[in-house]
């Protein structure tokens, strides 16, 4: 493949987002501001084709403190509230690029979807630009185009529940999982940068613990992992003192790039 893949890491925090509301602990007051996390989304540039992976809540917020002036297209690891409910900001886009935003997930992705977001799909003749103008597209383990790109689905388990990772070239992105199946092991053979699930040190059923984390990263062996969807029990400094060379946290305005 040629080309490059630059991506941003436009959030990197659980779905509770940091600091919690409410919560006082080191993390959550922390001045350092990569303690300070959104809820989990990327934005890949490859070659040209921007990408958007997931709409956090504060997607209007993450682009405007990055720069994201435009996407082509998003694509949805899962349907849980803290991937998706950005989704309504996706009306600027459509103004930007004058057109619908293709939306890639599975099947169970895009009926949640249509449930959530009723009011985008139906008839609205009195009021046509109160609502995001999405084109679902509907897929599973089969690679995809996205422009004249090829997008490779990962398939994961995010407890029972089956999820999707994706990799862009010889990077790939894995969040909100707590196993990577065998067959998934070979699809992310060869990755550059990884960035995976590592939601705090205590074994949780749905998340990598840290450890786990850190072991799934040996197995698939990229040259740099980070680290994402961290809950306030992991600081970024504390935390990146003990992982091993090659591993560290991500955190919100993370950029990198890598060979496509």
């Amino acid at each position: 493949m040629a080309g490059t893949v630059e991506v941003v890491v436009l959030g990197s925090g659980t779905s509770h987002g940091v600091p919690m509301i409410g919560c006082h602990c080191p993390v959550c007051t922390s001045s350092d501001p990569r303690d300070k996390r959104t809820r989990p989304s990327i934005f890949v540039n490859w070659d040209g084709v921007r990408i958007l992976v997931d709409a956090a809540p504060e997607l209007r917020l993450q682009c405007l403190a990055n720069g994201i002036e435009t996407a082509h297209a998003v694509l949805l690891t899962h349907h849980h509230a803290d991937h998706v409910t950005g989704l309504d900001d996706v009306r600027r886009f459509n103004w930007i690029n004058k057109r619908p935003m293709p939306c890639y997930g599975t099947t169970r992705t895009l009926e949640a979807i249509r449930r959530m977001y009723a009011y985008a799909f139906e008839a609205a003749a009195d009021s046509p630009h109160s609502r995001p103008e999405l084109e679902l597209r509907a897929i599973d383990r089969e690679p995809f185009a996205v422009g004249p790109r090829t997008v490779v689905p990962v398939p994961l388990l995010h407890g029972t529940m089956p999820v999707l990772g994706f990799r862009f070239g010889r990077f790939a992105y894995c969040t909100d999982c707590s196993a990577v199946p065998e067959p998934s092991l070979s699809l992310l053979a060869g990755v550059e940068v990884l960035i995976l699930d590592a939601l705090r040190p205590a074994p949780h059923p749905t998340h990598f613990s840290l450890q786990q984390a850190v072991e799934m990263a040996r197995r698939i062996a990229a040259k740099r992992t980070y680290f994402t969807h961290m809950a306030h029990q992991l600081g970024h400094v504390d935390t990146n003192k003990g992982l091993p060379a090659g591993m560290e946290l991500a955190y919100d305005g993370l950029r990198f790039g890598t060979s496509a």
